[in-house]
């Protein structure tokens, strides 16, 4: 098991952003047009870090909102399920079947449109991971938000092929997806308990040929997880945070950089020429 160091997160500048009289922290990193990064349960550990930085080294300005957890963290299995427990029964996030959309979804399309307005460019990014994976398909919404990308998404916790989304705005985000021509990227462990194939099933379903679903075997995980993922999650789960394994031409660091080439493909165009 090889040792694993918290994050300060220095080469982050740590903004205080209000959106609707509500503030929250957030990582800003680079240059270039904006991605909006939603950490993974339980919070911005170091590996989701390491996933900003390639966003920002890609040439985008990387947004991280503090949603939950500790910031800079390494997940432990103890304090993860923690701040899992109290994420399931705050009042912003919709956990379980029936909920519909998550709230704080209003507030990260406000992160969005501030992103845009600072950074330019034709549009912003939208990631999503985990207990945060639907929310960067809610987040299109926002008619700034053109590039997401829902990595593994685990909610409702109670119903794999159930949707994080509500009826009225699960019908407007496929007619914005059809209207304005988008494609949604997602990733996925074969085997994931918390991420299964009826849930891209149900994806599949709302968005037809914009959704682009892809599943990576199951041999193709770390081994080596932090302890919330081996001890609590349990599966292979997490394709380009903590079962991601960091080796030229691996599955998992291809599917790194499918995401960064969907990025860049669609927040910085080719110019014309003249």
């Amino acid at each position: 098991m090889r040792e694993r160091l918290d994050d300060a997160i220095t080469d982050f500048s740590r903004r205080r952003v209000e959106v609707d009289g509500v503030p929250k922290t957030v990582y800003v990193s680079g240059s270039g047009p904006a991605v909006v990064l939603m950490p993974e349960m339980p919070g911005i550990s170091p590996d989701v870090l390491r996933f900003a930085r390639w966003v920002r080294n890609a040439g985008l300005t990387v947004y991280v909102p503090s949603l939950f957890g500790t910031d800079g963290a390494y997940p432990s299995a103890e304090d993860g399920e923690k701040v899992a427990r109290r994420a399931c029964v705050s009042a912003e996030f919709r956990a379980f079947a029936g909920g519909g959309t998550s709230p704080v979804t209003t507030w990260l399309r406000g992160l969005a449109r501030l992103a845009h307005a600072e950074c330019g460019g034709p549009g912003v990014g939208a990631i999503g991971l985990c207990f945060t994976g639907n929310f960067a398909l809610t987040m299109t919404l926002e008619p700034a938000v053109i590039a997401p990308v829902v990595n593994h998404p685990s909610l409702p916790l109670d119903d794999p092929g159930g949707l994080e989304i509500g009826g009225e705005d699960a019908l407007a985000v496929r007619d914005r997806i059809q209207r304005d021509g988008l494609k949604v990227l997602a990733y996925r462990f074969e085997g994931d308990r918390w991420c299964t194939g009826r849930r891209f099933a149900a994806y599949q379903a709302l968005l037809g040929d914009a959704f682009d679903g892809r599943v990576l075997p199951d041999s193709a995980a770390n081994t080596d997880p932090p302890p919330f993922f081996r001890e609590v999650v349990g599966t292979p789960h997490s394709v380009v945070t903590a079962h991601l394994v960091d080796a030229e031409g691996h599955p998992t660091l291809r599917a790194r950089d499918e995401i960064l080439t969907f990025l860049t493909d669609r927040l910085t165009p080719t110019p014309r020429e003249s």
